[in-house]
């Protein structure tokens, strides 16, 4: 078994120029380790929280029981632990950790509190991928924040998405650069904004490799020149590079189908530096990508015993605000189900579901691009659009301890949208009791 020891801490961070920052953070002042471990291993997560409020830490994109998933219903009070665990059970992926707090996620999230959750298995370790984490397997975890002269956190107006900020961070840093040591280098790029989306490309338009989304791995890799990533999504890309150039990672305009001033207020207009690549003189050779990177099993529509349609409208799911008194669903174990998402709303939203991967089988009616065709966990959805997901619930139940569904702009799942569900055993009944008090373990 694999243990990993978290202490959520306040600190002090020296990221823009004015003074020290204070940020939150997991073994440091900011964000925290990347945790890695290996499908069929066994896992221990000991996490301790010595902050002076309440938080929680969920595993996202990880299927895990209900209990150790980290959601509003596993809060930790100021100087208690929790000591999730669970069996690694699905593909190589890049993951994430980040704070759930009913009503607070979002606040919680942009002080500092996240970091990435990298899985292996057998069969990304036989492919020919760049993976020497540090040296040409790189995690960026983008976000953007607001500082005042004197280098605090501001917490801006909210308006219609959350807090859009005017400074972007990588890993912490602000105007960061990496050195490139190698012909290829992998970047496993997470959007850990709580409302911003970034339209990723190159500042030379260069074409990169997109090899693996939220699940795991693509079937094959997909050539872009652009991709979007919204809050909570996770992208791997592979980019080859020549000896001494230099190459920034940008975020471009986007269309995330608004109209009127919100493409403005949700930074949708914005093009800013991301990173900066700086390539050695002399680079370490790299071979070619495979053509092959993972077989996908598809999940198709005769096998779903049940379709859900969910409604995401004025920080609403099907016209109700989130109730921890209320379970929105009940879905029973070893069921393939279709779930139709649709935004009837005039702003962006994503959607989220805990414990499981999904596959999109449409997006308006349309089969998903390439890049959108592998396992997901996390999916935009433009006003006015549907999408029509499908998965699998395996293994775990659970009567009493419910999974979440929501947006994952982090300040609509704070207003309200977000909703709850069990798992249960055929002929299973909820045992389902709300917590009276937050403040457990």
């Amino acid at each position: 078994m694999s243990v990993f020891d978290l202490t959520a801490q306040s600190g002090r961070s020296t990221i823009v120029a004015g003074g020290k920052t204070k940020t939150w953070g997991i073994n440091g002042p900011i964000l925290g380790p990347t945790l890695r471990a290996r499908r069929g291993e066994a896992v221990r997560i000991d996490f301790r929280n010595t902050l002076d409020e309440a938080t929680t830490l969920h595993w996202h994109g990880m299927h895990l029981p209900a209990k150790a998933d980290g959601g509003p219903h596993q809060m930790i009070a100021p100087g208690k632990t929790w000591h999730p665990e669970w069996v690694v059970n699905q593909p190589a992926a890049t993951l994430w950790y980040h704070p759930h707090p009913h009503g607070k996620t979002e606040r919680h999230v942009y002080r500092g509190l996240g970091g990435m959750f990298i899985l292996d298995d057998d069969q990304d370790a036989a492919l020919s991928l760049p993976r020497d984490y540090g040296v040409n397997d790189i995690p960026l975890i983008v976000q953007d924040k607001t500082f005042d002269s004197g280098g605090q956190l501001v917490e801006t107006s909210r308006r219609d998405n959350g807090m859009i900020g005017d400074t972007i961070l990588v890993n912490g840093t602000a105007a960061p650069y990496l050195d490139i040591t190698a012909e290829l280098t992998r970047l496993r790029v997470l959007n850990a904004s709580t409302a911003r989306s970034y339209n990723f490309g190159f500042s030379d338009d260069r074409t990169f490799a997109i090899i693996g989304t939220d699940g795991g791995l693509l079937s094959t890799p997909v050539e872009a020149t652009r991709t979007l990533l919204t809050p909570g999504e996770r992208i791997e890309i592979v980019i080859r590079m020549r000896p001494s150039e230099t190459v920034r990672l940008r975020s471009y305009p986007q269309d995330l189908g608004l109209w009127g001033a919100r493409p403005q207020t949700s930074g949708a207009n914005d093009t800013a530096d991301i990173i900066e690549l700086r390539a050695a003189a002399t680079l370490t050779p790299s071979p070619n990508l495979p053509g092959r990177l993972n077989e996908i099993e598809r999940l198709t529509t005769d096998l779903a015993a049940t379709t859900r349609t969910f409604d995401l409208n004025n920080n609403r799911i099907n016209g109700q605000a989130m109730d921890m008194a209320r379970i929105d669903e009940t879905v029973t174990v070893d069921t393939t189900e279709t779930w139709e998402v649709w935004n009837s709303d005039e702003q962006a939203h994503n959607f989220h579901v805990h414990d499981v991967q999904f596959q999109i089988l449409d997006i308006d009616g349309t089969p998903p691009p390439p890049e959108l065709a592998g396992w997901k966990d996390t999916v935009y959805i433009p006003p006015g659009s549907g999408v029509t997901l499908i998965m699998r619930f395996t293994e775990y139940t659970d009567p009493t301890t419910p999974y979440m569904y929501h947006c994952h702009m982090l300040w609509h799942e704070d207003q309200g949208m977000m909703g709850q569900f069990l798992i249960l055993r055929p002929g299973q009944e909820p045992a389902y009791q709300p917590p009276t008090n937050e403040h457990h373990h």
